[in-house]
């Protein structure tokens, strides 16, 4: 790599002097200088040549001094390039300035030829490792700019508008993912098995930012082809369960969450299974809150193991009843002294008391507001999602 060296100097014979001190690195490519007579020509080259590195600057020259070259050179605001000031013997004061507007070295007259080829590389270190610095502030940028793209068509890819069935009155549904990176692996979903039958998923990847929310991805499509093929919860996860562990890398070392469930809008009944996913709680209309029944912690995660089997239950919504899916970044918050909101069952009933009274927006904003006054300002650990259904009947419809 050649690097540009601009010299400004008014001196006649300077020019020559430089190119015969400095023929072997010029002849190796190494180095390649530039002269202007002031300061006016110097910033007149920089606009032409943005790939100068160095400037060898003297101090006392016509038409623009050095002093007021560094004011100007401070404008363009480009850390990369620095300046080695040259400047007479003993003027102690023109240094301190040259200094204080952001020279990089200086020299005194004469030159010593040496001290300035080791002042020279001293200097390409320092431009090297600053371009460095640049790139990485570059890529850094560009990559804040593609994740929020991507976190975009995560929100997209999760359905947003509520409600999302208004023809339908048997029942409404609310909910929201908030990720701990700008894209995260929770996920949430529901969708029309046939005429009759509303399915409702939350699911949580293991891991955070962009592995896991390509794999959330993936996770969301095959759930509503499987769910489309299979209604049956059990079969479906069944289903879930293959494809994801087919596709699976060697290298690839995820799981997923899941509550899956499917609605009889008519009946109220509710099918549903488990993989390895918190159980949901239902708010009753009478304001008893309860877990609804699974297996300790359920099935397997999804993504373990090709043939693991997942049972099937189901329960009668009565007209109110509010059923309220989560995934488990609510109970592991963390507040500033690292200790986790993880609630009880017990206490996880007094969180979701007096859900059957308000509106479903209402009950999964206000959760999320409890668990930030819990959190108190630290960082967000885990992707949080909330999913609230409730049960009009069909009488709703009349």
């Amino acid at each position: 790599m050649t690097h540009k060296i601009l010299v400004v100097d008014d001196e006649p014979d300077w020019e020559t002097i430089i190119l015969q001190n400095f023929k072997k690195q010029i002849q190796q490519k190494k180095w390649e200088f530039v002269f202007a007579r002031n300061g006016l020509e110097a910033l007149a080259i920089l606009k032409i040549n943005p790939g100068i590195d160095i400037i060898i600057l003297d101090y006392m020259m016509p038409k623009m001094d050095g002093l007021a070259f560094l004011n100007k050179l401070n404008e363009t605001d480009n850390p990369a390039i620095k300046t080695i000031v040259v400047t007479a013997f003993g003027d102690n004061d023109k240094i301190r300035k040259a200094m204080n507007e952001g020279a990089f070295d200086f020299l005194t007259k004469p030159i010593d030829f040496k001290d300035l080829e080791i002042t020279i590389n001293k200097a390409l270190k320092q431009v090297e490792i600053i371009k460095e610095a640049l790139k990485s502030r570059d890529e850094l940028a560009a990559m804040n700019r593609e994740l929020e793209i991507a976190a975009r068509i995560q929100k997209a890819m999760l359905p947003g508008k509520f409600p999302p069935f208004p023809e339908h009155k048997e029942f409404d549904i609310f909910a929201q993912m908030i990720p701990a990176k700008k894209i995260g692996g929770d996920f949430y979903d529901f969708f029309f098995v046939d005429e009759n039958q509303v399915a409702i998923a939350v699911g949580d990847v293991c891991g955070k930012g962009i592995p896991a929310a390509l794999y959330m991805a993936r996770t969301c499509i095959h759930l509503k082809s499987s769910a489309l093929q299979f209604i049956n919860p059990g079969e479906c996860l069944f289903q879930l369960n293959k494809l994801l562990i087919s596709e699976n890398q060697a290298n690839e070392n995820f799981s997923v969450t899941l509550f899956y469930g499917v609605l009889n809008i008519a009946t109220g009944i509710i099918k549903y299974a488990y993989a390895g996913h918190p159980a949901p709680f239902i708010a009753h209309g009478d304001g008893k809150i309860e877990s609804i029944a699974q297996e300790p912690w359920g099935s397997l995660s999804l993504a373990y193991f090709e043939n693991s089997e997942y049972e099937v239950k189901e329960i009668q919504l009565q007209h109110g009843d509010t059923l309220i899916g989560y995934t488990d970044g609510l109970t592991d918050a963390e507040n500033p002294a690292g200790n986790q909101f993880n609630p009880d069952e017990n206490q996880l009933k007094k969180f979701f008391e007096g859900a059957n009274n308000m509106p479903l927006q209402e009950i999964v904003e206000s959760r999320f507001t409890t668990i930030n006054q819990f959190t108190d300002g630290a960082p967000q650990t885990d992707d949080m999602t909330i999913l609230a259904l409730r049960y009009n009947g069909r009488s709703a419809e009349l």
